[in-house]
């Protein structure tokens, strides 16, 4: 089945060489170059790749992915100007899959969507060829993760997780009493070819435990093992 990617850019000779080249991959491309008309066409053709850039008339690319991720769970690669941590972290925050500062090379834009879709193709497999579990609830006293509603619930009470907040819990819940090292969360939840550094897991880990522990200053459900990573213990 042929892939579909969405091409958000603003900059029209810049959207019309990303559509070509990826045309030329063998995808199927859509370029559109607002953040009001990308959330249409994101709701009408379902891509399996947005390449969004940050700075939009109308709509910026915050606002789209902001919208996006409240409807459909799909990666996101964003594109900027900008090279500011701020922005990586915000995008990131916001559930982006992949950061890229321009000026870039075609060759590295290629491979970075070439790597998001593989990734995603494999989760999607993993997913599919995995046995089913005993039960779709993962139950940790008071806090729950319902992999089938992929949702989480503290005390009952649902919890607004980002797309990669739950899937970072998902992946400590699936390894209690573990040691997970920085690097190998980094290559198990954002896949070994992401652009990012290990700050982004330690980033993802205090959001989480402001969420999910007690008290996130003295945490006790995600422990850091000093030296070594961090250890889940439910």
């Amino acid at each position: 089945m042929v892939e579909k990617i969405l091409v958000v850019e603003d900059e029209v000779s810049l959207r019309e060489t990303l559509a070509y080249n990826l045309e030329r991959q063998g995808y199927e491309v859509e370029a559109v170059g607002d953040g009001t008309v990308a959330l249409e066409a994101a709701r009408r053709i379902q891509p399996d790749l947005i390449v969004l850039d940050i700075m939009l008339p109308g709509l910026d690319g915050f606002d789209v992915t902001r919208i996006l991720r409240k409807e459909m769970n799909l990666p996101i690669l964003m594109l900027t100007a900008k090279d500011e941590e701020i922005d990586r972290v915000l995008g990131l925050e916001l559930g982006a899959d992949d950061y890229m500062t321009k000026p870039f090379s075609m060759r590295e834009f290629l491979a970075r969507v070439k790597a998001v879709l593989r990734r995603v193709r494999l989760i999607r497999e993993e997913a599919d060829t995995q046995a089913p579990p005993v039960a779709d609830m993962l139950e940790f006293g008071d806090l729950e993760i319902d992999q089938s509603r992929h949702e989480v619930r503290l005390k009952d009470e649902a919890l607004a997780l980002k797309p990669k907040e739950y899937d970072l819990l998902l992946f400590f819940a699936r390894h209690r009493g573990q040691v997970l090292s920085r690097s190998l969360i980094l290559e198990r939840v954002w896949g070994w070819d992401f652009s990012g550094g290990t700050r982004t897991v330690d980033v993802h880990v205090r959001w989480l435990r402001s969420k999910i522990e007690p008290d996130s200053s003295n945490p006790v459900r995600i422990v850091t093992v000093r030296g070594a990573g961090y250890r889940f213990e439910g």
